[in-house]
């Protein structure tokens, strides 16, 4: 009987953990629920309940999303894992002579410049998912140890993903170090129920400062969501974010896949010193992925914004993206090389600093 039990409490909790990590992979890409119209006075990307893509073209529904996830193959051998520069943070907690980033991990980096300290999407986590038994995990370990941070004085959210918005991280972050986080519209409801009060809530080109920099939300192409039971599809906005500094400018672009407003960035507040652009997740979609950059398009992104340098994030951390480790950074690089541009590309391995 006692076997019976055990057998059955067992089976319950691999059903659960199944669900859950199919739920953490088909909210961490996401899914896009159509969302209607916006009404005649109200900016193109809103819409009467939520958010929306601009290209009338985009279209990733719940039930093509569901079986991507559901109706893949087996994941293709990964071969061996990104290893780690060694990084105790001693350099980066003093004064800097140049601006510098950190890449930390998948879309986590850390940005130096003019004595501000800025994180972009901040995950120490394990895995990617609402729980911390079950889900995507995290493959290849932070760059930097939460602990060898310097004091962080912005954090920028790109989305609410999972991979993306790490509730342990956020709340870490706000009790230890006291940040101002900058966030797309709508995301500002859920950092107050944290009791995260320094929080800087923007819609698409809006901008606000702190200290010398001013920050600025830019398009993005993607969508939004936390709910299992899917109950919140882009009701919060997601976002790309610009940084300048009185002689730098950063372009990060969260998660994106690729659209025509990247040219629109680079006209209107480019050129840039520097761009992260995402290269991993796009393996589902054998052309174009609605919601993730493939290598080939970071670099058109990249000539896009007019920017001098190329930094890849997205990729080899952790089991969300399905592609071999070196593949992205491989197709990147011979992208690179055929438009001429590759001494403008720099694949960083997690801890790795350099100066921009």
């Amino acid at each position: 009987m006692r076997r019976r039990r055990r057998f059955r409490r067992r089976t319950a909790h691999a059903i659960a953990a199944g669900l859950v990590t199919l739920g953490a992979l088909v909210l961490s890409d996401l899914v896009s629920v159509t969302v209607s119209a916006p009404a005649s006075d109200r900016p193109a990307h809103h819409g009467r309940r939520g958010f929306r893509n601009l290209d009338p073209e985009y279209t990733y529904s719940v039930a093509s999303r569901i079986v991507h996830v559901v109706g893949r193959p087996p994941a293709r051998s990964r071969g061996r894992p990104l290893a780690l520069v060694a990084n105790d943070g001693w350099a980066l907690r003093g004064p800097l002579a140049a601006p510098v980033i950190t890449w930390i991990g998948h879309s986590t980096f850390l940005l130096q410049v003019d004595g501000v300290n800025l994180l972009t999407d901040p995950i120490w986590s394990r895995r990617t998912s609402p729980v911390s038994f079950a889900g995507p995990r995290r493959l290849v370990p932070p760059g930097l140890r939460f602990e060898d941070l310097p004091p962080i004085h912005v954090v920028l959210i790109s989305h609410d993903h999972y991979d993306h918005l790490d509730l342990a991280t956020v709340t870490r972050l706000a009790r230890v170090h006291r940040p101002t986080f900058f966030v797309p519209l709508g995301l500002g409801p859920w950092f107050q129920s944290l009791g995260i009060r320094k929080v800087v809530e923007l819609d698409w080109w809006q901008s606000a400062p702190i200290g010398a920099l001013a920050v600025t939300a830019v398009p993005a192409q993607h969508s939004s969501g936390r709910s299992l039971l899917l109950a919140d599809q882009n009701e919060r906005l997601w976002a790309s974010w610009v940084v300048a500094a009185p002689d730098r400018r950063f372009f990060f672009a969260g998660d994106t896949g690729y659209h025509a407003g990247f040219a629109e960035i680079g006209r209107r507040l480019g050129p840039f010193d520097l761009a992260a652009l995402p290269i991993g997740g796009y393996s589902d979609f054998r052309d174009h992925h609605p919601n993730h950059l493939s290598p080939e398009e970071a670099v058109q992104a990249f000539e896009d914004l007019r920017a001098a340098l190329l930094v890849p994030m997205h990729w080899g951390t952790f089991e969300l993206n399905r592609e071999p480790f070196r593949e992205p950074p491989d197709r990147l690089m011979a992208e690179a090389l055929r438009h001429g541009v590759e001494e403008r590309v720099a694949p960083l391995s997690p801890g790795q600093t350099i100066r921009w």
